[in-house]
């Protein structure tokens, strides 16, 4: 359904920003189901789900392509490119998942679309998406940042705020989304995430965009320890990235934050990971350590917590330890307090965690 004052604004600005002659060549709201998606076969397109518009007839494309869009990265309104027919549009969305994550990879001819201030109002889960461009052009608005998309560049944005896109000529791209809740396992990943355009010759975007380029085209055979590792690998190499881009003091030195964090990550199975042993082993007051979290969004006990669940979580996947002992490993009284914790972290319980990775392999 379309947004009254939203769609002719998309068409508009879309026009306004590529005065290119279009060629012919051909070289994508989360809990939204766009359509059947078919499982794919290992042996034919590699594992994952995906639709292709070319089987759908020329008059529901642009409303399947909506529908493609709001489901893989944010609910908004789409159309086709102007002087695009529908008949030769052709789009295709593979959405493959790393655990928490969802990788997604696209193939598209040009279209747009935008979300206003109402929908964005409406989100449900806030989570941040990371989109790659391959091949092609697209410009994007987000939030506050504004990006043109050719090859190697990246731009971050916001499951909760106001954006828009215009992919100008035939486009190939990949978006990671990240439910918001996973950043809390990189030090410094919960400090406030705002859009950001991500140049791609920085050498921190090189090393993020390089990266999901070689997990999109191995995860499909990776055991499940080893996406668990590709997991937090993508997620501090985004930190990474951001951080780069963002922060003035990323030079080198290394911020009390990241310095104390490092401290609880070790400390972790003894458990005296509290304010005061924080602050006697780096010479400062428990105030300050408070402070110091404060500013970053985070407080000590949430990220010890967010810490304990993230190794525990590893080692449901790896090994088959009681989970009554993998509790107790990492801190938790027993494991009705863990499964309590472990349910408020990513939605299901240790027991059902467990099965489901068991059952991809």
């Amino acid at each position: 359904m379309w947004i009254p004052g939203e769609s002719g604004g998309t068409a508009r600005w879309c026009q306004t920003l590529d005065a290119v002659k279009l060629t012919a060549s051909y070289s994508g709201r989360m809990s939204i189901a766009a359509g059947p998606w078919r499982s794919v076969p290992r042996s034919v397109r590699g594992a994952g789900e995906y639709q292709d518009l070319a089987d759908v007839a020329a008059p529901e494309r642009e409303g399947r392509l909506e529908e493609l869009v709001s489901a893989t990265h944010v609910d908004m309104a789409v159309r086709l490119g102007p002087g695009w027919p529908a008949a030769s549009f052709r789009a295709r969305v593979r959405r493959r998942r790393i655990e928490d994550l969802v990788l997604v990879d696209v193939r598209c001819d040009p279209c747009s679309g935008m979300r206003g201030q109402r929908r964005a109002a409406r989100t449900e889960s806030l989570y941040l998406g990371v989109t790659v461009a391959r091949q092609g052009r697209e410009t994007v608005e987000a939030g506050d940042a504004a990006a043109d998309l050719r090859p190697g560049n990246a731009v971050v944005w916001r499951s909760d705020q106001p954006a828009r896109f215009c992919v100008h000529e035939p486009q190939v791209k990949q978006t990671l989304i990240i439910p918001m809740a996973a950043l809390g396992e990189v030090n410094g990943g919960m400090k406030p995430f705002k859009a950001v355009a991500l140049d791609g010759a920085a050498p921190s975007t090189q090393l993020l965009t390089g990266y999901l380029g070689v997990l999109s085209s191995t995860m499909d055979r990776l055991t499940t320890s080893a996406l668990s590792a590709a997991r937090r690998a993508a997620l501090e190499l985004l930190v990474a990235a951001v951080r780069q881009h963002t922060d003035p003091a990323a030079d080198g030195t290394v911020p009390p934050l990241a310095v104390m964090q490092a401290w609880i990550e070790k400390r972790l199975p003894a458990g005296d990971v509290t304010p005061a042993a924080i602050a006697a082993a780096h010479g400062m007051s428990v105030r300050s350590v408070y402070r110091v979290f404060e500013e970053a969004g985070e407080t000590v006990s949430g990220f010890a917590r967010t810490r304990r669940l993230a190794r525990a979580r590893r080692d449901l996947a790896a090994w088959t330890d009681p989970i009554s002992e993998i509790a107790t490993r990492w801190g938790f009284s027993d494991a009705s307090h863990f499964a309590r914790a472990f349910r408020a972290q990513y939605g299901c319980t240790p027991r059902d965690y467990r099965a489901r990775t068991a059952a991809r392999y």
